[in-house]
């Protein structure tokens, strides 16, 4: 009787053996791609951000570094030449001193960050991390461009601020003017760098261009002069540097003082900025020196 009732009886159900499947997960939906426009604005904002918290992690290195160096050059020209020199009317060499450190800092960072990040991509073998991600030549140059010019501006902001701080310069005298040349100026290191990150394969080549073509054109470009003060026809021969437009342009903005018109300077730096926009995107497009 009682081993009868063992071979009827079904075994007591064990819950820990009981699989219960939701329903959700037995009718899956299908996984659709992501549709991409024309514009992948994922992938730019990725990059973008990734450009950013490159020189955001060491910013010791990439803003406040720059920002010392330009106390370094207003406390050697402050000792060297106080108020001796007037160079532009009523306002002291202090004054017209600090917009064109401010600006240098700015323009050789933008083009310091754009270029970099090309070249140590190049040498660490992880170029393909640009070149494999679904964005085109136009995206991964507004992303590169983007990038410097984050830097070159936080640089320039700071710089104005604590430089401005010690001569005593207080509100823009055309703030909308100081702006534009701010942006415009950036954005055309911003792109030089990546021609040069382009076509640098290792960093000894880059070192080349930035010894030999960047830092003379930042020197010689009215950041500690007037040009107006150069013989002829070095004066003139002062006008086609592109640094020139930049730095008074922004000089004129933040101090009301400038050797050239500013219409002429913003012109100027369009045009500059035109050609470089145009030279860069084709040199994306065709993947020189980036693919082989």
């Amino acid at each position: 009787m009682f081993c009868r009732m063992n071979e009827q009886s079904p075994p007591p159900a064990n819950p820990l053996h009981q699989t219960s499947r939701p329903a959700a997960a037995s009718a899956r939906a299908p996984v659709r791609p992501v549709q991409i426009g024309r514009v992948n604005w994922i992938g730019l904002w990725t990059l973008y951000c990734r450009e950013v918290k490159r020189f955001a992690k060491v910013g010791m290195q990439t803003v406040i570094a720059p920002v010392i160096t330009s106390m370094l050059f207003l406390m050697v020209f402050t000792v060297a030449v106080g108020d001796r020199a007037q160079l532009a009317g009523d306002v002291s060499f202090i004054a017209f001193l600090v917009p064109g450190l401010a600006i240098m800092a700015v323009l050789q960072n933008a083009f310091a960050n754009s270029s970099s990040s090309l070249v140590v991509s190049k040498v660490q073998g992880n170029i393909v991390d640009l070149l494999m991600p679904p964005i085109g030549p136009g995206e991964l140059l507004v992303g590169l461009a983007l990038g410097g010019m984050t830097r070159g501006i936080a640089v320039g902001l700071v710089a104005v601020v604590v430089l401005g701080g010690f001569a005593g310069i207080g509100l823009p005298a055309a703030p909308l003017t100081a702006l534009a040349f701010l942006v415009l100026g950036s954005l055309a290191m911003a792109l030089a760098g990546v021609l040069a990150g382009v076509w640098s394969n290792k960093f000894d080549e880059m070192a080349a261009i930035t010894n030999f073509l960047i830092q003379p054109l930042a020197f010689l470009s009215g950041t500690f002069y007037s040009v107006d003060r150069l013989p002829a026809p070095f004066d003139s021969i002062a006008t086609f540097n592109p640094f020139f437009y930049a730095i008074d342009g922004f000089r004129s903005g933040l101090i009301g003082v400038g050797d050239r018109p500013v219409t002429i300077g913003l012109v100027g730096l369009v045009l500059v900025n035109g050609v470089l926009w145009y030279l860069c995107y084709r040199v994306l497009k065709s993947g020189w020196r980036l693919k082989s």
